[in-house]
């Protein structure tokens, strides 16, 4: 994809992600970081323009209108690269977060950004557009040029630095003045002060270093005959989006992309979502990253250390419980969508779904590594609890998978997820303790099953619908047939996806819901339902039709293969929280389909 340097925001989230799987960084088309939080994924911005174009703060490599640019990654990498070219003159932005093993098997990961510009013809000019605005861009930054670095400092509610290093003309870089490049330099963002001044041949080695750790992470992801490039972009997304610290996994790396431009469906989207990040660990192991799904394993037992304490919904990426939302009035948002929020107060909600996705990954852990008792012991107790929780909870109502804010009510997904949690736990017991604690949880597994056919099916609609009595559609229930509560050939299933395309589905793109929320009706596409209805398709046996709007869903991607949450109906263009980590795991089990013959 070609275009003019002339762009600004164009109505897309045409935006790369680098990452070291401590912090991330997103990178418009043109070059300009418009986001990144250092020195972690939740920790305040250090750029910001993607809330605020104005104030928000941002890093571009800006040359005149005669320079032509395409981005892309290297290839198995994610190393993202924006060539600037004219008739007589060319160069490359080469951007990374460094991420390699040491000779000790540690992971160096720092909490920075290099910049690599590379000389490829003639000599190019450009002025380096460096405007950093920490903490959320609240206080004034001010930036000094010293001997060996530049500092950006802001201390007024509260103190930050941030540091860069290079071997350019570091007055010229401050000061936004044209320079000539004659060879290769680099820039280096840097949240913590360097004890050694950086040099070319440091960066460079990094720069291979990072490169091969991604070659080597990708040759240990198997490869498909069918749509192996966007699985594998995928699978590196939803890497870049892991906090090797803990193990958790974030939704989004962002907050406060609007799913619909002007209104106020803006969250915070950087914290781990139990349901979330447990399918994604169920992708990661289809897909042999082991290690991806251990440390999740681990940040869930960790989370639970009384036998007696009810899990939430969504934790933060260091564990934390208390997630206050606030709102940040200083910002306009993006593209005009208020309010920009921190934090989520969606923490404190019931649902009870999670439950059955969290057993539905502690199965497919211990059905994998069935000889690791030390650790299976520690798992049967968060089993037991779990099916207990679920024993007294199921019969009442909640908020359900969408986080309707108003009155709970006995939605039909988290009533099928508390039979997961019941089914999965039978399957765990008799994998390590010979079904002994089986027998008597068959009895509320079956009365679950009975209770969901009994009130879930409406007789009107044809379908499984969105709560007990309702004759709202839900793209959620299409999981019914995944999780195994009922099989693809079932004609209630089938007449269940048939209705949803009806009443959902507009031009190839779903609804997760018509019915009004707290916030009225959606006018966006849930990217993830989507994928979820072509899974549905294919399972029904219309393989034909199901490939035919994958591919369709795969051209609205960004120019690099990214989705956010959303898609506008309308215009397809790219809305909420980007990269979406649901949307990614969806991709890839949608595609796996196709691989089966």
């Amino acid at each position: 994809m070609e275009l003019k340097h002339v762009l600004e925001q164009s109505g897309n989230l045409n935006y790369g992600i680098i990452g070291n799987c401590k912090s991330s960084a997103l990178i418009y088309e043109d070059s300009s970081i418009d986001w990144c939080c250092l020195p972690q994924f939740d920790s305040p911005s250090v750029f910001g323009k993607i809330l605020d174009k104005n104030i928000g703060g941002s890093f571009k490599i800006e040359c005149d209108p005669s320079y032509e640019i395409k981005q892309e990654y290297i290839e198995r990498t994610s190393i993202l690269i924006t060539r600037f070219k004219n008739l007589d003159t060319e160069f490359e932005v080469v951007d990374f977060m460094p991420r390699y093993q040491k000779d000790n098997g540690i992971h160096y990961a720092p909490p920075e950004i290099i910049r690599v510009l590379r000389h490829k013809k003639g000599f190019p000019k450009f002025k380096a557009i460096y405007d950093p605005k920490l903490e959320y861009s609240m206080g004034t930054t001010n930036t000094y040029v010293k001997d060996d670095f530049v500092v950006s400092v802001v201390n007024d509610s509260k103190y930050d630095t941030l540091y860069l290093y290079t071997d350019l003309d570091k007055e010229k870089v401050v000061a936004g003045s044209e320079i000539i490049l004659t060879k290769d330099h680099f820039i280096t963002i840097s949240y913590n002060e360097k004890i050694t001044a950086p040099k070319i041949e440091n960066i460079l080695f990094e720069f291979e270093r990072t490169k091969v750790y991604w070659l080597n992470w990708c040759f240990k992801t198997p490869s498909f005959k069918h749509y192996n490039e966007q699985i594998l972009r995928s699978a590196m997304t939803l890497k870049l989006l892991s906090f090797e610290k803990t193990g958790a996994i974030l939704a989004a790396a962002t907050t406060s992309l609007p799913e619909t431009i002007g209104e106020e469906r803006n969250w915070d989207y950087r914290f781990c979502w139990i349901r979330d990040a447990s399918m994604v660990i169920k992708v990661i192991t289809k897909l042999g990253h082991d290690k991806i799904v251990k440390n999740f394993i681990k940040y869930i037992v960790d989370l639970i250390p009384d036998k007696d304490e009810k899990l939430q919904i969504m934790y933060g990426i260091s564990g934390e419980k208390i997630l206050t939302e606030k709102t940040l009035e200083h910002l306009t948002g993006y593209e005009g969508s208020k309010p920009v929020r921190i934090g989520n107060a969606a923490f404190t909600q019931k649902q009870n779904d999670i439950y059955g996705i969290l057993m539905d990954t502690i199965h497919a852990e211990i059905e994998k590594y069935t000889h690791e008792d030390e650790k299976h012991e520690e798992l049967w107790s968060i089993v037991k609890s779990i099916v207990w929780v679920v024993n007294k909870n199921w019969k009442f109502a909640d908020k359900g998978i969408w986080e309707f804010r108003h009155e709970d009510q006995h939605f039909t997904f988290s009533k099928l997820l508390c039979w997961v949690a019941v089914d999965r736990a039978i399957k765990i017991s008799e994998l390590i303790q010979e079904g002994k604690s089986a027998a008597k949880w068959t009895l509320l597994r079956d009365l679950i099953h009975k209770d969901i056919m009994d009130n879930a099916w409406n007789e009107k609609k044809q379908a499984f619908t969105q709560s007990y009595g309702s004759e709202h559609m839900d793209a959620s229930v299409l999981l019914m047939e995944q999780y195994g509560f009922i099989d693809a050939k079932d004609p209630k299933y089938i007449k269940t996806v048939n209705a949803i395309e009806k009443e959902l589905s507009h031009e190839g793109l779903l609804f997760r819901y018509k019915n009004n929320d707290d916030f009225g009706t959606p006018s966006s596409s849930f990217t993830v339902c989507t994928f979820w209805f072509i899974n549905s398709l294919y399972k029904i046996g219309e393989e034909e039709k199901s490939k035919e709007l994958f591919d369709k869903l795969l051209s609205y991607s960004n120019h690099l293969g990214l989705f956010s949450e959303d898609i506008d109906f309308k215009t397809k263009r790219l809305l909420g929280n980007f990269p979406q980590a649901y949307s990614h795991l969806a991709l890839i089990d949608a595609a796996l389909n196709f691989n089966e013959k």
